[in-house]
C-alpha cells in the first residue's frame, strides 16, 4: 500500500506505472466508496496506460482531515498527490463526486488536465433538501439506515439479487465508510455549482452514463455535455451508477475509444 501526505491529510494511493509515452488515467471514486471499484477496469487497461488510484479524504484508508471541507479541497488534495507524482495533463476520470472533483481539478489547475472522463456526474448534483435529508439521517441514525436507498440508486435490480455475493460486499464498503468523512463529502457535493465553469472546459471531454442512473440520471448527464463545448456522450445500457462495477467492460471499451481519438498530451510519471 502506497500513503502520501497532502495537505495534512493521508491519502490512500496506488500508482501502477507503464512505458514512458503512454499517458496516465486518473481515477476518482463516488461517494461512499474506495478505489477497489476500479478494479476490473484496471486490469483491463494496465500496461498500455499509467494508472492513478487514490481514496479521497475521507474514505477508504485516507484521513478524513480538517472539517468541513469542500470539493476544492479535495481537488487540492489530488492536485498535490499528482505534484507529487510528477504528473501533467493527465487524463481524469471522475464518478459520481468524483466528477465534480474533476472539474474543480480542470478549474484550478488545468495544467494537470489532458482530458476529462466525466463518469455518472454533473454541473450540479441533487438539491440542498436531498442532500440536507441524506445527512440527518446518516447522523441520527448510521449509513446503514440508508443502504437500501441508496442501492437502489447504484445499481440495477439484476445486480442486487440476492445470491449476487458482489452486491453483499459493495453494501458493506457503503456502511464502513467513516460516519464524519461521508458526511462532509454530502456537504461539499450539496454545495457545489460547477454549472457556469463547464462552460469554459476546453480540454476533450466525453459524459459517461448508465441508463438506469438513479443519482444522476442520463438527462442530467446530457445536460451537462451540452454545458461542455465539444463534450461527447456515451451511454451504458443496463447499468446504473457504477459502470466500473456492474459493466466494465463496456466502460472499458468506451473509454479505450475516448483515448485512441484524442491526443491529451505528455503524462508520464
Amino acid at each position: 500500500m502506497q500513503f502520501a501526505r497532502i495537505n495534512d491529510v493521508t491519502i490512500h494511493y496506488q500508482l501502477i506505472g507503464a512505458p514512458a509515452d503512454r499517458p496516465v488515467i486518473v481515477f476518482i471514486n463516488s461517494l461512499g466508496t474506495d478505489f477497489r471499484i476500479w478494479r476490473d477496469v484496471v486490469v483491463r487497461l494496465a500496461g498500455d496506460y499509467a494508472i492513478v488510484l487514490y481514496d479521497k479524504r475521507g474514505h477508504g484508508l485516507s484521513d478524513v482531515g480538517q472539517l468541513p471541507s469542500s470539493i476544492e479541497d479535495h481537488a487540492t488534495d489530488l492536485a498535490g498527490l499528482l505534484d507529487l507524482l510528477a504528473v501533467k495533463a493527465a487524463v481524469i476520470c471522475g464518478l459520481s463526486v468524483g466528477g465534480l472533483i474533476a472539474q474543480s481539478l480542470y478549474q484550478r489547475r488545468p495544467d494537470l488536465v489532458g482530458a476529462l472522463l466525466l463518469c455518472d456526474t454533473a454541473h450540479k448534483i441533487g438539491t440542498a433538501e436531498s442532500w440536507n435529508a441524506r445527512i440527518a439521517a446518516v447522523e441520527g441514525k448510521s449509513i446503514g439506515s440508508i443502504v437500501d436507498a441508496v442501492m437502489e440508486r447504484w445499481f440495477t435490480p439484476a445486480f442486487r439479487r440476492p445470491e449476487n455475493t458482489a452486491y453483499s460486499g459493495y453494501c458493506n464498503m457503503l456502511t464502513r465508510q467513516p460516519v464524519e468523512g461521508y458526511v462532509a463529502a454530502c456537504e461539499a457535493i450539496r454545495d457545489a455549482d460547477f454549472t457556469e465553469a463547464a462552460k469554459s472546459i476546453a480540454v476533450p471531454t466525453i459524459c459517461i452514463v448508465g441508463d438506469q442512473d438513479g443519482s444522476t440520471p442520463p438527462d442530467l448527464v446530457l445536460s451537462t455535455a451540452r454545458l461542455i463545448p465539444g463534450a461527447r456522450y456515451e451511454i451504458i445500457r443496463d447499468c446504473a451508477h457504477i459502470p466500473c462495477v456492474e459493466q466494465p467492460e463496456a466502460l472499458t471499451a468506451i473509454i479505450r475509444a475516448f483515448l485512441t481519438s484524442i491526443s491529451p498530451g505528455e503524462s508520464s510519471p
